[in-house]
């Protein structure tokens, strides 16, 4: 029986809700600074989509180029397969059948749509100790957690590694290679594009013939298929994103420790910190329509995203 900490009924939730806090503390989403999510606040510049983008079925061919982009870009080993998909968690609600039911590792805390996927579909949800599969979360949210090739130990593991484009030298890739191991990536935090649906199965070609069968024909749409070939090749953009991104989080560490808060990890595109109460500074800066996550199994982790440019003055008055 799951913890209540990995039960996915009790515990599933996410940043974003910002309808929720207009509702509470008024204001339009104008008003509002939304560092609830870990998405780049400096998104990849989308151009050049043109109607038959939008009109018509995606050929194989735009499937083959984001393909070749991806598997230059993550250094993909030869012979393995690459399934783009709508978005990472078009991928996390169907890995589960990929094999029978059984015991799944899921360490917490981490992104809790792991437990839920697996959870719906008859596994077991432990916290450790032997199981059919693993899941790791590399980086892990929200704490940041770093992974190793010796963590990749069951007979099917999947390694989320969505947030891993801030830092690709810790990048598991090379464990694709292997047959029980699937590795995920989503275009929507590094790029800043989460609206575009766009995310990556990587596998042994056996098992990402077993998801395709699952998503279907034409999972990814004509825009998304051509906004991520292009950026999967703008390694000059990525390069720069990285840089910025470490700079800003930097600051946004100095900024929030000098109001008393412990830093207990994250990545460049968000940040974790101990606080004396969760709740309170949630309420403080969101009356400053300024939205912020928290997490049901703490009382006081608070986890920031990085502000837009024009952001940062209001933070730091709230703060």
């Amino acid at each position: 029986m799951c913890s209540d900490e990995l039960n996915p009924r009790s515990k599933r939730d996410h940043g974003g809700g910002l309808d929720g806090a207009i509702a509470q503390y008024g204001g339009t989403r104008a008003d509002w600074i939304d560092l609830s999510t870990g998405i780049n606040p400096i998104p990849y510049e989308v151009s050049g989509l043109t109607s038959p983008d939008w009109a018509e079925l995606p050929d194989h061919g735009a499937f083959e180029r984001l393909t070749e982009a991806a598997r230059s870009f993550w250094s993909v080993p030869d012979g393995v397969a690459i399934l783009p998909a709508p978005g990472a968690s078009a991928v996390i609600a169907r890995v589960p059948a990929l094999a029978a039911q059984g015991k799944v590792q899921i360490t917490p805390p981490t992104y809790n749509e792991h437990a839920a996927a697996f959870s719906a579909q008859g596994w077991a949800v432990q916290a450790d100790g032997p199981a059919q599969a693993r899941v790791i979360v590399h980086p892990n949210n929200p704490d940041g957690r770093i992974w190793s090739a010796a963590d990749v130990n069951a007979p099917l593991t999947i390694i989320d590694e969505s947030f891993c484009d801030v830092c690709p030298d810790a990048s598991l890739i090379q464990l694709a290679a292997r047959p029980s191991v699937i590795v995920l990536k989503s275009f929507g935090k590094f790029w800043g594009l989460a609206g575009l649906r766009l995310g990556f199965a990587i596998g042994h070609p056996d098992l990402i013939a077993c998801l395709n069968d699952l998503t279907g024909p034409w999972s990814v749409s004509g825009p998304a298929l051509r906004v991520g070939t292009r950026a999967l090749t703008d390694t000059c953009w990525a390069d720069a994103t990285r840089a910025r991104l470490a700079d800003d989080s930097d600051r946004l560490d100095r900024m929030v420790t000098a109001k008393g808060a412990q830093l207990v990890g994250g990545t460049t595109l968000f940040r974790l910190y101990e606080v004396d109460s969760a709740a309170d500074w949630q309420d403080r800066l969101a009356r400053a329509h300024i939205w912020s996550r928290i997490f049901p199994y703490s009382k006081t982790y608070l986890r920031l995203g990085l502000p837009p440019g024009d952001g940062w003055d209001r933070v730091e008055a709230a703060l």
